[in-house]
Order: C-alpha cells, then structure tokens, then sequence
C-alpha cells in the first residue's frame, strides 16, 4: 500500500504502481465511480515554481473527487518573500488542507517538507530529484500502448537533471523492461542515480546516439534541456538543440513505437510529430488527471 506521503518514486513498489494504474483505468472508464467521494476535502497546491499540467491536472483530479483546492499563489505574493522558511510554511498550511502538493526548486525539499506535517504530502517536483506522480502517469501511458512488461525503452535528452527521467528509471526497475540512456556526455545520468539502479537490478546502458538503439525501442521518452537548472547559460548552449525528432529520425523506428514526451517541450520534437500515432505525449498529459484522482483517492482514504 501507499505511505502517507509520496515523496519518490523508489519507494513504490510493483504492487502500489499496479494497484494506482488499475484504479486509474477504472476511474478512465467510469469517472462516477469516485465521484463526490471526498466532498468537504482540501487540497493545498503549493508551486515553488511555475507549472501547468501538473498543478492543473492535480485541481482538476481533487475538484471531480468531489474536493476543493487552495492555493498558495507565486513566491513573490506568499510570506516566503519575506523569508518564511518551507518547515513553517508546510506547518501554517498544512492547518487549512487535508492534504497537500508540493513543488519546489531544492532537491530533497518535499522529503523535508514531510518531515513536518501529518497529512499526505505529494512531491510535484523537488528541483532535478524526483517527481512520483509523473512517474505513475508516465507508466499508465506505457501500460495502455505498449505494456509494462518485456519492452524495451529509451529515455533521451537531459538525464543530469531531468527529475522525471530519474523516477521513471527507478519505476521501470519493478518490471521486466530494458532501459537505454541517450544522452550527451555532459547530460549523463547522475552518479548517484546511476548506482540506485544497479542496485535493483537495472542494467544501465548509455548512448550518445539515438541510431544506435532507435530501431529496437517499444518507448522513446523524450525530454528537453532544462535551461532553468544549469548554472551558467554557456553549459546550456553547448548542449541546446543537440537532439530533435522528427519524420525523418524515426524512418527506423517501429511502426509502432510509443513517443512520449513529459512536456514542456521546447523544440527537440518537431511539431510534424504530433500528427503521426507515434505521439502520445497529449495523451500522456491528459492521463494526469485519473491517475492523480486514484493517487488522492488512496491517499486521502479511498472509501470514506
């Protein structure tokens, strides 16, 4: 079962990944089944940074659960501008909701953050750490087109710093799927990263071209260049644009491979993609909303 918080994707086992997806795909089916189910119940956003799927599809997964959302609004409007520390702040809120999101641009903040309050906490986003509930929609997408077992996956582009692609990897680990690394040598998966995998199991295998695992993949996850994470604007320019996917780049591919994408994207998947059954990143990002409303709805206590 879930713990009280969802703070990493490593601490979800088979089981809890199976049994939010199966909810997920019966609430996909037949939205009545939850809902009103927690009606009179709060949920806190508190966004560090900016964000829109995953703030919004988290409103609108508590809004048809019956609940309603608070918000804390920007940095600049809220008492962290004048220097509230994230304990306080989660203690102060953490009085008006029955659970909260947290999105915040220091890793380990959300691990932090639990540490102070009693409801269920769900990291949104611990600057390049981890984001979990990315990771459970990442895998209900991968379910539904592709299955979760004997696959074989790519993941591409900012692997340094991409949170998503460090709980997706770890996710991945419960399952029988063999994973590929593609990224710049400056991009690479974090060391320590690196070692959590082979420590489950995972046979980490890193490319810096696409060519050489393209034709064998089920899944091509990409991702952008997160300009806003590098240090200094040089080290981003290097790398910037390096790799893009278009009609031409997936001539190799499987007729049905599976492109995904945890978006924003900026320019690494030409538009003329999204025009081909390839591209379920839309869907991807639409499938945040049942999986978030079965993720609260066992969080917050099923049936109440």
């Amino acid at each position: 079962m879930l713990q009280d918080h969802l703070i990493s994707a490593a601490h979800l086992s088979r089981d809890d990944i199976e049994a939010v997806l199966d909810h997920a795909a019966a609430i996909d089916a037949d939205p009545e089944v939850v809902r009103g189910r927690h009606d009179g119940r709060v949920l806190a956003l508190c966004f560090f940074e900016p964000s829109t799927r995953t703030k919004m599809s988290f409103e609108t997964a508590m809004k048809r659960l019956g609940g309603e959302t608070i918000d804390m609004g920007s940095v600049e409007s809220s008492s962290v501008k004048k220097g509230e520390s994230l304990a306080d702040t989660v203690r102060v809120i953490e009085g008006y909701a029955d659970a909260m999101v947290l999105r915040h641009p220091s890793e380990g903040s959300a691990k932090l953050a639990s540490e102070f309050v009693d409801v269920p906490l769900v990291n949104a986003g611990d600057g390049a750490g981890q984001h979990p509930s990315q990771t459970l929609l990442d895998l209900y997408t991968i379910r539904e087109n592709a299955g979760l077992d004997d696959i074989t996956v790519g993941i591409m582009g900012d692997l340094k710093y991409g949170r998503t692609v460090h709980s997706l990897a770890h996710a991945l680990t419960n399952f029988d799927v063999r994973q590929h690394f593609v990224s710049p040598e400056s991009l690479r998966l974090p060391r320590n990263v690196r070692y959590d995998l082979h420590e489950a199991g995972a046979q980490v295998r890193e490319h810096t071209d696409l060519d050489e695992v393209l034709p064998d993949l089920d899944v091509l996850y990409v991702t952008r260049i997160q300009r806003e994470r590098f240090p200094e604007e040089r080290e981003y320019r290097a790398v910037a644009g390096e790799y893009r996917i278009d009609n031409e780049v997936l001539t190799d591919a499987r007729d049905d491979l599976t492109v995904m994408h945890p978006l924003p994207r900026v320019d690494e998947i030409a538009p003329e993609v999204d025009e081909t059954a390839r591209a379920k990143y839309f869907d991807q990002a639409h499938n945040g909303v049942p999986v978030r409303m079965a993720l609260l709805d066992s969080l917050l206590g099923g049936d109440r």
